[in-house]
């Protein structure tokens, strides 16, 4: 969960949905690129850090899209095919982010992959409510149409 005390859940919510924005909090994002604008259907095409410092492709597609509500996408590019759930909330004084990855592996990959999903799983949610919230925080101020002394 983040919390941040500036930008309405209109422009956190622009900022998540915005595939370029990736990079600026996802530190394993080594390039994102949209096919269009966010919407349902709307693929985002990435190349994240995988192992031995190898990229790999890891694309989602958006499956739900409820502005100021939800983004749901779902991988289908990868060895890993998460489905990723970020939901918006409006509370006082800011805007709460709930962030939630699940994804499953069976017979060998489940063998092969195991302490390397867990490890892939473990930095995204670290990014999204940990160290890397620093960066959610300064990517949304940068976004801030006002600037950070907005009142």
């Amino acid at each position: 969960m983040y919390r941040h005390d500036r930008p309405s859940i209109g422009e956190v919510f622009a900022f998540f949905a915005d595939a370029a924005n990736s990079t600026r909090w996802r530190a394993g994002v080594e390039k994102i690129t949209a096919d269009a604008p966010p919407l349902v259907g709307t693929v985002y095409r990435q190349r994240v850090a995988g192992p031995g410092g190898r990229t790999v492709s890891a694309d989602v597609r958006i499956t739900e899209f409820e502005p100021e509500r939800k983004i749901v996408l779902q991988g289908i590019s990868g060895p890993l095919r998460p489905i990723v759930e970020y939901t918006f909330e409006a509370i006082d004084g800011g805007t709460r982010v709930t962030f939630s990855l699940a994804a499953s592996l069976t017979d060998l990959k489940k063998l092969l992959m195991a302490a390397a999903v867990q490890r892939t799983m473990d930095a995204e949610v670290a990014g999204s409510s940990g160290q890397d919230a620093a960066g959610v925080r300064r990517g949304l101020i940068a976004f801030d149409p006002y600037g950070p002394d907005r009142g």
